[in-house]
């Protein structure tokens, strides 16, 4: 069966400044029935969102964004079985070392139940407010990755980069999983590939992405990849007249994702929900549509 991942608002104005709310939704989840929670990233926020190529940006430059590894294992507190995700963590803002180390607690806190999406951003503005090159984001997702893998897995652990290095040190507790999965965000190039081949554990496809882009790398991962892999995908949510969403319809493409090699279907929880008052209703109706279509 395909699994559900919810992606909860961890910005913005969505809980009218209640963030405790957001416990209250991933108790609400776990309830219904979700199998992951989903929490996106951005440390600092610049006046250009203009840059953002998928529509209209959530908040203004100086809304609030909470940081999603402190999000996760606050409702790793408050829940047992949903899985904990980010959706994506711009993981080169952050020292490998200060990553690993946060990531592998928040495994060990939560009794294995981390799954790591990482990517790059794509808001200069970051990489300047911490003094790294913008344009070399990808080979510092590439060593910082590779870096959080050695300190994961070997105690000492010793890794030499360009970006990174160090040698013979202890990162200690390591993850609870005897592989933290990791999933990769964007198009499916050559160096995404490799990426995913070499230390990831799954596929998150760029926003926009169609159909025949995710059959077709799938069919690209399969070929080159020994162990399972994850495939996500964003379910296209079919309003009636009303502007409510028809549930039913909107699960009738679940065939055909799952067809293409889609292991896990996404949806945002405030395209289904105006605010978290209204989320437990939400969540069983989307789990309750899925569960039929299935």
């Amino acid at each position: 069966m395909v699994a559900l991942s919810v992606g909860v608002p961890n910005f913005g104005p969505w809980c009218a400044g209640d963030w405790g709310a957001l416990l209250d939704v991933a108790r609400a989840a776990e309830a219904a029935g979700v199998d992951r929670l989903v929490v996106t990233d951005h440390v600092v926020l610049g006046t250009h969102l203009d840059a953002y190529a998928w529509g209209r940006f959530p908040t203004a430059p100086d809304g609030p964004w909470l940081e999603p590894l402190t999000v996760l294992t606050a409702m790793a507190g408050v829940t047992r079985a949903v899985r904990l995700s980010t959706g994506i963590l711009i993981a080169p803002l952050r020292p490998a070392a200060v990553l690993a180390k946060t990531v592998a607690t928040l495994d060990v806190l939560s009794g294995g139940r981390v799954d790591l999406g990482v990517g790059v951003g794509w808001q200069r503005e970051e990489y300047d407010a911490l003094g790294l090159d913008f344009d070399d984001r990808g080979r510092l997702l590439d060593d910082t990755i590779a870096a959080c893998r050695e300190l994961w897995t070997q105690l000492p652990a010793s890794y030499s980069s360009p970006s990174i290095t160090f040698d013979g040190i202890f990162c200690s507790p390591q993850p609870a999983q005897s592989r933290l999965p990791v999933w990769f965000a964007g198009t499916l190039n050559d160096r995404n590939l490799r990426r995913i081949v070499e230390l990831g554990d799954g596929w998150i496809p760029i926003m926009g992405a169609s159909l025949d882009d995710i059959r077709a790398g799938v069919e690209r991962l399969r070929a080159n990849m020994t162990r399972p892999f994850d495939v996500q995908a964003p379910l296209r949510l079919v309003r009636r007249d009303e502007g409510d969403v028809d549930m039913a319809e909107t699960m009738q493409q679940v065939p055909e994702l799952v067809g293409a090699g889609v292991t896990n279907v996404y949806v945002h929880l405030a395209t289904i929900a105006p605010s978290a008052k209204e989320a437990p209703a939400a969540l069983e109706r989307l789990v309750t549509a899925l569960g039929v279509a299935q």
